[in-house]
């Protein structure tokens, strides 16, 4: 099978794989939904939901992929993030990071990412595999897919701060 597809339609549909197994499970779920009866129906509704949030996860992911090919490579392995850099390069836990930020005075655009003594992490947006920091930038807590999807889509004039950490040590009002 896979000598039938050329690797462009082979790579465009694995690209675009989320999005067309939750269309899939979508349209599936719809079916026995409406042509089911009994459990069948309460079956084919929640395969239907999940579908329907299969295909968003999977569109928000499209939108943050930008096709790799870039400098370096980045590698994530329980919750630690390392990039490999042809001029600098680095690692930081996720559970260390005290800032994620944007810059669009790089070309491409760079995701600054900062460490709890100052320590900076820069990887460009197009890195191979840069594509998987999503999910680990989704796990911050109050950051919103949506800000980091906007700030792609439409960079900002100078670098910005997408999510900052809260200091524990930082008095605050009660």
């Amino acid at each position: 099978m896979a000598e039938f597809l050329r690797p462009a339609a082979r790579a465009l549909l694995w690209r675009w794989r989320e999005v067309l197994a939750g269309a899939g499970l979508a349209l599936f779920g719809l079916w026995l939904a409406l042509g089911g009866f009994g459990l069948a129906r309460i079956l084919g509704w929640g395969a239907l939901a999940t579908g329907l949030a299969l295909i968003w996860t999977g569109w928000q992911r499209l939108r943050f992929a930008r096709g790799g090919g870039g400098a370096g490579v980045v590698q994530i392995a329980e919750r630690r993030i390392a990039y490999f850099g042809p001029l600098t390069g680095g690692v930081l836990d996720l559970d260390d990071l005290r800032r994620l930020e944007i810059d669009p005075t790089g070309h491409p655009l760079h995701w600054i990412l900062t460490g709890p003594g100052g320590e900076i992490l820069t990887i460009p947006v197009d890195a191979e595999g840069a594509d998987r920091l999503f999910d680990l930038f989704a796990a911050l807590p109050g950051l919103r897919s949506a800000r980091l999807l906007a700030a792609l889509e439409q960079p900002p004039e100078g670098r910005i701060t997408l999510w900052a950490a809260v200091d524990p040590d930082r008095p605050r009002l009660r």
